[in-house]
């Protein structure tokens, strides 16, 4: 079962698609191989086959069973017509999609990074790390400074937050005191 997803449910049709995909590719000759793409073949035929979704690991077992048995010709079918399909596809030279990795959620993360300097910062860590620099901050081990007072506003003529300079104090400014 794939573990790179952090999913409560999982399509177990992904799994038998990728195996067949692997499998039909070492058959190709490998000129061929290389020129498609194993992420367009795939997706074709995932589009094409029924979706099998598991909760739990019994439920993946059951699911892979039933996939093989009842869809296994199929599956082969389908990711042979996806192999000849995207090599006559002439918009398989189009940009391909940006991993999930440059989400708006790994923007945030490595924001994350340069704010609290940590190279470190994963997603399993995220929690313990932000709660370790809150304890350091109350403790007065660090102090912070406001981003936008860190950064100019980012176009010519915008509105500067009030008691913005370029090198601001940071958060034990009288600004913030009370």
């Amino acid at each position: 079962m794939p573990s790179d997803r952090n999913l409560t449910y999982r399509n177990v049709m992904e799994a038998l698609v990728a195996e067949e995909v692997e499998r039909q590719f070492q058959q190709l000759q490998p000129k061929l191989a290389r020129y498609l793409s194993k992420e367009e073949v795939t997706a074709f035929a995932l589009n094409r086959l029924p979706a099998l979704y598991a909760t739990s690991e019994k439920g993946w077992r059951q699911q892979s069973i039933r996939g093989r048995r009842d869809c296994g010709t199929q599956i082969a079918n389908v990711v042979r017509q996806a192999i000849v399909a995207v090599q006559r596809d002439p918009l398989r030279m189009e940009s391909p999609l940006a991993p999930a990795e440059d989400s708006e959620a790994q923007a945030a993360l490595r924001e994350l990074k340069v704010i609290l300097k940590r190279e470190d910062i994963t997603w399993r860590n995220l929690p313990e790390v932000v709660e370790q620099a809150l304890v350091k901050t109350a403790r007065g081990e660090i102090t912070w400074q406001l981003r936008s007072s860190v950064h100019p506003p980012s176009r010519p003529g915008a509105p500067r937050p009030p008691g913005w300079t370029p090198r601001h104090p940071g958060w034990n400014s009288d600004l913030y005191k009370q």
